[in-house]
């Protein structure tokens, strides 16, 4: 005997079908929610894993040639600013200070005599003037007792001689006095033409010298090395890089359906794929880039061909992460990032606009550079108290 095949009613097939679209839909409202539990973010949101950590990449270049002598860090390595890292052979820069050194020393003593000159010209424009005084009197008196007989013609026309030959000689010294007083008349030693370009040198060449030691612009870790131990570098070649850990921030690339309710200001949750998802940084939107990646790239795609398919493009978006959280777990440039972007609050731009705080980045090592110059200067100028600052 033969069992019968039984079909389930309908009603039983689909009582089946809701009950396992429920437990679908619960999973993923599950799935969903963690997730916006975890990140903290509502459901008003725009997400992406097409985001990586930038950041700068701050290249370490000598501004003057030289053999290199010395290397005191390596990839991986931390270094805080102003720490020397790479010390090149300061022998021929020295030699040119030394040079520059003399040159400013004898500049300086030779416009000091220029003023002594003009001094010692004025005492003997004083010295003509009471040498025509007494000529123009000998000629008067001489004049005075020609009605008597007492003088000859002669001696008169010798006294008017004598009195012509020292007003000459008065008229020369005084045009000596003008031509030794336009080399100096309205400066000092200091800063007389000859003593500023002797100057100038002076400086030219110590600042060489301070350049032969390169410190490091900003702190950070050391990469991209690619400088040795005796190499000849020329003035702009990359010797290293410094990575900035404070420096770094995310970019990412959202799809241009997905830009409509991204603002500037707007909160961030971004969870890194080398910390897992129980850490979570938290960052904001500082702007978008004017164009899409494509646009960007270094051979832009041309479209207009024949066969044309529609590509959904993406504009990246940087995000700011808070640095306090970038301290306790630092990132590292290129990391895969998952972001989340709170677009709940649209008040804000979607672009940077006119007049708004832009990222600005600066470093002061370079600073202190001249301050040897100075030294130097005032040792050369004769300056109390330079040799001790030598």
């Amino acid at each position: 005997m033969q069992a019968e095949k039984t079909t389930p009613a309908p009603q039983s097939r689909r009582t089946l079908t809701i009950a396992l679209g429920a437990a679908v839909a619960a999973a993923v409202a599950a799935i969903v929610w963690s997730s916006s539990d975890v990140l903290g973010i509502g459901w008003h949101s725009q997400h992406t894993e097409d985001a990586y950590i930038e950041g700068n990449l701050v290249q370490v270049t000598p501004q003057v040639a030289g053999t290199v002598t010395r290397i005191a860090a390596d990839n991986t390595d931390f270094v805080r600013p102003g720490e020397t890292l790479v010390q090149l052979n300061g022998v021929d820069a020295q030699l040119a200070l030394d040079r520059a050194e003399a040159a400013l020393a004898k500049s300086a003593r030779q416009v000091r005599a220029q003023f002594a000159g003009v001094e010692g010209l004025r005492a003997t424009v004083i010295q003509r003037e009471s040498d025509l005084a007494k000529a123009t009197s000998d000629l008067d008196r001489r004049r005075q007792l020609a009605d008597t007989g007492a003088v000859s013609g002669e001696d008169i026309r010798h006294a008017q001689d004598a009195v012509a030959a020292a007003r000459a000689a008065l008229t020369a010294a005084r045009q000596q006095v003008g031509s030794a007083l336009a080399l100096v008349d309205g400066t000092t030693v200091e800063n007389h033409p000859d003593v500023a370009a002797a100057i100038a040198g002076v400086r030219d060449a110590a600042l060489a010298v301070a350049r032969t030691t390169l410190a490091a612009p900003v702190g950070g870790i050391v990469a991209r090395r690619n400088v040795q131990i005796g190499q000849r570098v020329a003035q702009g070649t990359p010797l290293m890089a410094i990575v900035p850990l404070d420096q770094m921030w995310v970019t990412a690339n959202l799809k241009e359906t997905q830009l409509k309710d991204v603002r500037i200001g707007q909160p961030v949750a971004v969870t890194a794929d080398a910390y897992g998802k129980d850490i979570v940084f938290h960052g904001r939107v500082v702007g978008q880039e004017a164009g899409t990646g494509a646009a960007f790239a270094a051979v832009p795609a041309q479209n207009a061909t024949g066969n044309w398919i529609k590509v959904v493009q993406r504009v990246p978006v940087r995000i700011a992460l808070d640095p306090n959280e970038l301290g306790r777990h630092p990132l590292r440039l290129g990391l895969s990032m998952k972001v989340v972007i709170d677009t709940s609050r649209q008040d804000g731009a979607s672009l940077m606009q006119a007049g708004a705080v832009r990222q600005q980045y600066r470093t002061v090592v370079f600073e202190t550079e001249a301050h040897g110059a100075d030294a130097v200067v005032q040792r050369a100028l004769g300056v109390p108290g330079a040799v001790a600052a030598r």
